[in-house]
């Protein structure tokens, strides 16, 4: 208005506006957002940087062991006030590396002191640390690199330094990268040792290094985590340094976890730390109460994780679904191979455990106790798992068979829900409040809602609290998509709560697969890419969902009734034509569906394999495939009006054809399913109907 403008004019410029107040999200590099501070409780806490954290436990544990780890034979430690200030060190030498600020340092490694270090080192310089999974392929590596303008790239050794050699030339913020083992096969310019990177700031002053991390502030971004969407490029997940040390605080609280100075808690790291999940425990939770980590090898899960479970018997361990399902599979075989008398006393055990957990009987029967000394205490030391009060399972869904499994052995699995948005955690369960299949309630300080609840109260998952994301990087669209005008985290994600707050998850509206070994896939571009490799199919729909390995359900081109709209037998002449220059006779699709064409066959095989070439990661690779009888139609109920997959109801539809997929067979072997190629060792094994026995399994 006139008014307004004569008002500016008349504004002297040497007058300080005072700045807005920050919005609850931004999608800015260098953007601060509003904390979702509460007036009391958890959510009322003093909000702290990473640096001020980490500070408060040096002044107190200073001289207690914040990780261990092994060399060869040799047990190697290191004290909380040494960690500290090796993380300062790389901090100065990532400045003189020219580190600027908000750019990121990519981590391209197995879990390590240096990954570690080189995390805190990156935040405590101003920087973003930024985790890369190790399956990535080079183009993937790229994208995150370019996207957080990555100017620092540390590598575990010459194989993932080979991935961004590769890129390098497409990477203009780039200024060194660092090999933190082996030897290096070649010297380059602007490539660094671990010792030599460290030797750059060791003689630097503090007084750089000192005002940058004075500058920061908890609501400034000092992480991202990539994730897939279910189509398009990764998205940038922004974490607060309110995020990591809130989150870490809250859940150290819920989860009842002791402070080093009444008794240490201990944790495995071996789960891959470019997921939050590996990242809060290993790193911020274990910072904020002064416990231990202990460093699996490379080949933890490939059969060495319970050696490193034995020697560290840690307090508190969370494994993916998959680590579980293994155990509990080898377990079953070996039990099966055991005397009658002692499938008998373990049947007996196993039943009498199940039932005390289930009705948490507050003074157990004496049968418990027996079985306890007789079967579960040697289980337990057989798993490393001894000292172990608190197993979690979490990244992907669990079964409720392994959960059942488990507990009849006296080992609840509690359940933790969350997303990369929510910095890890919203909902865990603990062994004073748990409900079988349920994934606890929220963290103190956070609330769940549930949007648009349908009759049976199911309705959409939010969350809100402070440990709710700051947005993604440079996606103001996404961000907004994930975040409602409240500030409501939406997860994609069905559940419902039961008259205690227990949330259940009961499905899913995002299409994102989650395998097993807890790899979120999207299907919609595979799908696409095999119907594209192979013109012959008509549909294709991934399977995966909780599973060990990819499988698809393909349907071929048909002949449509039109009248109905259902399909008929006859192949379309286009597909006719395509099955002639295959070398096919074929003109029904009942000539060709569950396998029966040789040449079909092998032109799919083909198609799939160029398909599986291209994939980012080895997990996102299709093992194995049937053709369908029919195509999916609106009538068959395999569509929904708009065409579009009801991937549920084609589940229950031909949930034989994937059972067969799943059905007694080895899941083929790959880098990013390594459970697969576990070595066995010497253990003990309990199966549902069949006592311990000295013999070789996983772990």
């Amino acid at each position: 208005s006139i008014a307004e403008a004569s008002l500016r004019a008349q504004r002297p410029d040497s007058l300080s506006v005072p700045p807005a107040e920050p919005r609850l999200w931004t999608t800015q590099r260098d953007g601060e957002v509003k904390l979702r501070m509460e007036e009391s409780g958890l959510a009322a806490e003093p909000a702290l940087t990473v640096n001020q954290m980490f500070v408060s436990t040096v002044e107190r544990y200073g001289e207690y062991t914040a990780l261990r780890w092994k060399e060869g034979d040799q047990q190697k430690s290191l004290k909380y006030k040494d960690y500290y200030q090796t993380c300062r060190t790389a901090a100065k030498s990532f400045l003189k590396l020219g580190l600027e600020r908000y750019h990121g340092v990519g981590i391209l490694g197995f879990n390590s002191v240096e990954w570690f270090v080189t995390d805190i080192g990156a935040i405590l310089a101003g920087g973003f640390a930024v985790g890369i999974y190790t399956t990535n392929s080079p183009e993937a590596c790229q994208y995150v690199a370019e996207n957080s303008k990555a100017n620092i790239i540390v590598v575990e050794n010459h194989k993932q330094l080979q991935k961004i050699l590769q890129i390098e030339d497409k990477l203009p913020h780039l200024k060194a990268i660092v090999q933190y083992k082996d030897e290096l096969k070649e010297k380059r310019p602007n490539l660094y040792t671990w010792a030599e990177f460290l030797e750059l700031g060791r003689d630097e002053p503090d007084a750089p290094l000192d005002a940058i991390i004075a500058s920061q502030k908890p609501n400034q971004c000092c992480s991202l985590i990539y994730t897939s969407g279910t189509t398009g490029q990764p998205k940038g997940v922004m974490l607060s340094h309110d995020n990591l040390t809130w989150t870490a605080y809250s859940t150290s609280k819920h989860v009842n976890l002791t402070a080093a100075s009444q008794a240490q808690e201990v944790v495995v790291s071996y789960l891959p730390l470019s997921h939050i999940a590996a990242q809060m425990v290993d790193i911020w939770i274990t910072m904020k109460i002064g416990g231990v980590t202990y460093f699996a090898q490379p080949d933890a899960l490939k059969g060495s994780l319970v050696d490193t479970l034995k020697e560290a018997r840690p307090t508190a361990f969370m494994g993916v679904p998959r680590v579980w399902e293994k155990m509990q599979e080898k377990m079953k075989a070996v039990g099966a191979k055991s005397s009658t008398v002692r499938r008998k006393v373990a049947a007996w055990a196993k039943d009498v455990g199940l039932r005390t957990n289930l009705s948490k009987l507050n003074h157990a029967p004496v049968s418990y106790h027996i079985a306890k000394k007789l079967v579960f205490k040697k289980v337990r030391k057989a798993l490393g798992l001894d000292r172990c009060t608190k197993c979690y399972t979490g990244a992907a869904p669990i079964t409720k068979d392994t959960l059942e499994f488990f507990l009849s052995l006296n080992i609840p699995l509690c359940e933790l829900y969350g997303m990369s948005e929510s910095s890890g955690p919203h909902t865990i369960s603990r062994h004073d409040a748990f409900r079988l299949t349920s994934c606890g309630i929220e963290l103190p300080g956070c609330k769940t809602k549930l949007h648009n609840k349908d009759e049976e109260g199911n309705g959409e998952i939010c969350f809100w609290g402070r440990h709710i994301f700051m947005g993604y990087l440079n996606m103001p669209d996404k961000t907004e998509e994930a975040l409602d005008a409240e500030g409501w985290l939406h997860s994609g994600d069905l559940g419902k709560q039961d008259e205690n707050g227990f949330l259940f998850i009961t499905g899913r509206i995002k299409e994102l697969i989650i395998t097993a070994g807890g790899e979120n896939i999207p299907p919609v571009p595979i799908e696409d890419a095999v119907k594209e490799a192979v013109p012959l199919i008509s549909n294709a729909m991934l399977i995966g969902d909780k599973r060990k390995f990819l499988s698809m359900l393909l349907t071929i081109k048909c002949q449509v009734n039109p009248d109905t709209g259902d399909p008929q037998d006859e192949l379309t002449p286009e597909a006719v034509e395509l099955c002639r220059q295959l070398g096919s006779k074929a003109v029904r699709v009942s000539e060709i569906a569950g396998g029966r064409d040789p040449a079909v066959n092998a032109a799919i095989q083909e198609g799939i394999k160029r398909v599986n070439e291209n994939s980012t990661s080895n997990a996102q690779r299709i093992q194995k495939w049937v053709i369908l009888d029919r195509d999916f139609s609106v009538g068959g109920g395999e569509l929904g009006p708009t065409m579009k997959l009801k991937r549920p109801v084609v589940v229950k539809m031909y949930k034989e054809q994937i059972d067969n997929f799943y059905k007694d067979v080895a899941s083929p072997a790959t880098p990013d399913n390594p459970l697969e190629e576990m070595t066995v060792i010497q253990g003990v094994g309990v199966s549902e109907d069949g006592l311990m026995e000295h013999t070789r399994w996983p772990f």
